[in-house]
């Protein structure tokens, strides 16, 4: 998109640029210096334009067609008791799916079809993307329950990961932007634990990229998408509310859980949980990886409008 967007901008002011020329050229020369000069203020007043207007958007969630899925089982998906699941269930590149006649599901099945053969590439590519960014902080030893409110970012455990008690989690500074946990092997909460969510926008992003397996305790009120590289295991009546279970390799096992893709239209099943219309707190990954935002494409606009009209200048001039 990004691609298509430069490409149009600039075989635009290319048009623009040779259609002043061929009207330049019936001037006398000591008129065309003027006119090199009103075709770089034009070329201005264009790249100010893009300031005005919300370009398309630049880059799509890191898991791709996987964001389709509240759970996503990679060898299968088990579940005991009565689950809710809002968001298609599947498994890839397996194909056994139990206890699905105590899923009240808001979505489809797809047990090692095409559609979850082509999510979970997705999500084995965002996981590979997620594990390459360049962390912020390093929490390594820390619980994740003794640090209160944490800011977006980017954050890193070189072994496990544990909460006990609650983390908040607060977008206010940056409503549309990330958290990222990237934890060496296994991530796991106690009883009871619980992730808030706070200040969100529609670009908010929270990903939990595990180095092993996840388990949530029982009653775990938790947020964001999880993508663990084996097992992920919800304990009795643990939530995932909103986000996702994605299992890379191995099984995802369900018991009496809830887990909901999208908090709009009920989805939040009477928590009060929100996403801020996030769809599950996919986010934007241009908002960690610094894909440029518009008003960055504005300015290389403007840069190569200016420095064409000052080339067309010094000829007319030389002339």
């Amino acid at each position: 998109m990004v691609h298509h967007f430069l490409s149009a901008s600039l075989h635009a002011n290319a048009q623009m640029g040779s259609g002043f020329a061929r009207i330049r050229s019936s001037f006398p020369r000591k008129g065309q210096a003027a006119f090199a000069m009103r075709d770089a203020r034009r070329l201005s007043s264009f790249a100010a334009l893009l300031f005005c207007f919300n370009a398309p958007a630049l880059a799509t969630s890191y898991l791709g067609s996987a964001a389709n899925f509240a759970v996503l089982g990679a060898a299968t998906v088990t579940n005991t008791g009565a689950t809710i699941v809002k968001g298609d269930i599947g498994v890839s590149p397996g194909t056994a799916i139990t206890g699905l006649g105590t899923v009240a599901l808001t979505g489809s099945v797809h047990a090692g079809d095409p559609v979850a053969a082509q999510a979970h590439a997705d999500a084995v590519q965002g996981a590979a993307d997620l594990a390459a960014l360049a962390f912020n902080t390093n929490l390594s030893g820390t619980d994740l329950g003794t640090l209160g409110a944490l800011t977006p970012g980017i954050y890193r455990f070189a072994s496990s990961a544990q909460l006990t008690g609650t983390l908040t989690l607060d977008f206010s500074s940056a409503p549309n932007s990330a958290f990222v946990f990237q934890i060496g092997s296994t991530l796991t909460t106690a009883t009871g634990a619980n992730v808030i969510v706070i200040g969100g926008g529609s670009g908010s992003g929270i990903y939990w990229n595990v180095g092993t397996a996840a388990t949530l305790g029982i009653g775990t009120n938790f947020a964001g998408n999880i993508l663990a590289q084996t097992a992920i295991t919800l304990a009795s009546t643990s939530r995932i509310v909103c986000g996702r279970a994605i299992s890379l390799t191995t099984a995802v096992t369900l018991d009496t859980n809830i887990v909901s893709n999208d908090c709009r239209n009920g989805g939040d099943f009477g928590t009060g949980r929100p996403d801020f219309g996030s769809g599950g707190f996919i986010g934007n990954p241009g908002t960690v990886k610094g894909v440029p935002e518009p008003a960055v494409w504005a300015m290389l606009l403007l840069g190569f409008g200016a420095s064409g009209a000052a080339l067309r200048h010094r000829r007319a001039v030389a002339a």
